[in-house]
């Protein structure tokens, strides 16, 4: 019972019996009681609030009869499923008596930190081009509903529902070193892997333990925005490195830097792939000039094209190579679990910083993975995606060679999105504005792209990602066709 919410005001002029309504009415339109939620017996309400029973039950009935509650025969009193409820974004907190100026007291501020926005209601868009979301048309519900059921049951209770510590899920440790990083051309032992809350927690923990003040430290241009915040946190002296159609540029630029982030199988966000000879000149340049590389290796299963390019950290020879994977994509985002394969003594601390932040990633959903993945789930959902993506990919390619937006580049290999320049006056922030109106969602450029003082020139405004991994086949054209025509006004 919510014992908290249940107490009387002494209110002049109020009856007892309004009071109780008041209060029951006030709990259920502000939805801390929600609609099929029992509510306390008469006889419990009464005792709560030193009153008598009948009182409690003259008012329950009113509220009965008003569509609030609903009685259930020998079961007692719930809130009725049509109950009324309030505007959420109306209600407001009472406001303290005693203010502070809370800005003062920040340390740091992340709020206006500049990112990709996914709105959260993006499946409510007809048109939504947005990048990284799952498609639930190309998920088996009920496959991942059995492995977490396998994963609830009593002989997984103990590494399900115990405190870890700093320990990850052995049954999911073990597909990641036989199964998933093989396939990469990755080696590696237990000891040598670490579980994150998906690759961002992994970049985050990585920033934090090798990039802190003044190391220097070398980004794409453009890039994840995220990394690039989590980096500007650390204080470290951030070196932008130019994309080209085959990725980061490799030279001399590089020989001044302690440590490189890079995304060579599918550059973030231009989706240019690095082909092996860069790969070699960039792991010769490490060893020349003694920097860490870090690789970020996310979206190598969607290769539907051709065979994705043999991951950086296979062709490490000297263990200067990290290399950060994630089944944020192949999975679903909300999963949130990611992998860090590093020498065992980065994996130490880094599981000791792990620990410290937020112990371990939560239980059941390491053990409820391990079962999708070992099963087979994860190679059959895989297959799904490649033959829907490819199928759209196709479908995008068309569109935008219609629209006149042939500057459009996509993964070399598959991928799930478009990386596109629009002519060089539209300012896609506006542009995705507009496109709001008419239930059109695309993703503009401008957060990935280093803006003053770090970069020496004002970032380019044209630029936007159309991803199809959540936008069926058959709504690509006309939603492509919406876009070229707000271009074409905005001239």
């Amino acid at each position: 019972m919510k014992e908290a919410l249940f107490h009387l005001d002494a209110l002049d002029g109020v009856g007892l019996q309004a009071q109780v309504r008041e209060m029951l009415v006030s709990a259920i339109l502000s939805r801390q009681l929600l609609p099929g939620e029992a509510v306390p017996s008469t006889r419990a309400m009464a005792i709560q609030l030193g009153l008598s029973r009948n009182t409690v039950t003259l008012a329950y009935q009113a509220l009965v009869a008003d569509g609030y509650l609903e009685s259930r025969d020998r079961s007692g009193y719930y809130v009725g499923s049509d109950a009324p409820a309030s505007d959420p974004s109306s209600r407001r907190a009472p406001a303290p008596s005693c203010t502070l100026d809370w800005g003062k007291r920040f340390q740091r501020r992340y709020s206006d930190l500049r990112r990709v926005e996914k709105p959260l209601n993006w499946r409510e868009f007809d048109y939504p081009f947005v990048y990284g979301q799952a498609d639930p048309t190309l998920f088996n519900h009920s496959d991942w509903r059995d492995c977490a059921r396998q994963a609830l049951g009593l002989r997984n209770f103990e590494s399900m529902a115990g405190d870890k510590g700093e320990a990850d899920d052995p049954l999911l440790i073990d597909y990641i070193r036989a199964r998933t990083l093989p396939r990469r051309g990755v080696l590696a032992t237990s000891e040598q892997i670490l579980v994150t809350l998906g690759a961002q927690n992994a970049l985050f923990l990585l920033a934090e333990l090798l990039c802190s003040n003044g190391v220097r430290v070398a980004i794409e241009d453009p890039c994840y925005p995220d990394l690039r915040n989590a980096l500007e946190r650390q204080g470290a002296d951030i070196k932008l490195i130019p994309v080209d159609d085959d990725g980061m540029i490799v030279d001399e630029r590089l020989s001044n830097v302690d440590v490189v982030f890079v995304t060579p199988s599918h550059q973030a966000p231009s989706t240019a792939t690095m082909p092996l000879s860069r790969r070699r000149e960039l792991l010769a340049a490490a060893e020349r000039y003694d920097f860490i590389v870090i690789e970020d290796d996310y979206d190598f299963e969607l290769g539907f094209l051709q065979k994705p390019a043999p991951a950086l950290k296979s062709l490490d020879k000297t263990g200067r190579v990290i290399y950060v994977g994630s089944f944020s994509k192949s999975l679903f985002p909300g999963l949130r679990l990611g992998y860090v394969t590093a020498p065992e003594a980065v994996i130490v601390e880094a599981r000791a910083l792990r620990f410290l932040m937020l112990r371990h990633p939560p239980g059941h959903a390491q053990r409820t993975a391990a079962y999708f993945l070992a099963l087979g789930h994860h190679d059959s959902l895989i297959r799904r995606l490649q033959i829907a993506h490819a199928k759209r990919r196709e479908a995008m390619q068309t569109a935008l060679d219609a629209a006149g937006l042939g500057s459009a580049r996509a993964p070399q290999f598959g991928g799930a999105s478009f990386w596109t320049a629009a002519p060089e006056h539209i300012n896609t922030e506006h542009l995705a504005l507009r496109l709001r109106e008419r239930s059109v969602l695309i993703e503009t450029g401008t957060p990935f792209f280093a803006g003053p003082p770090m970069a020496h020139n004002p970032p380019p405004k044209n630029y936007m990602r159309l991803g199809y991994s959540s936008i069926s086949h058959d709504k690509i054209a006309a939603g492509i066709a919406i876009v070229a025509e707000e271009i074409r006004r905005m001239r």
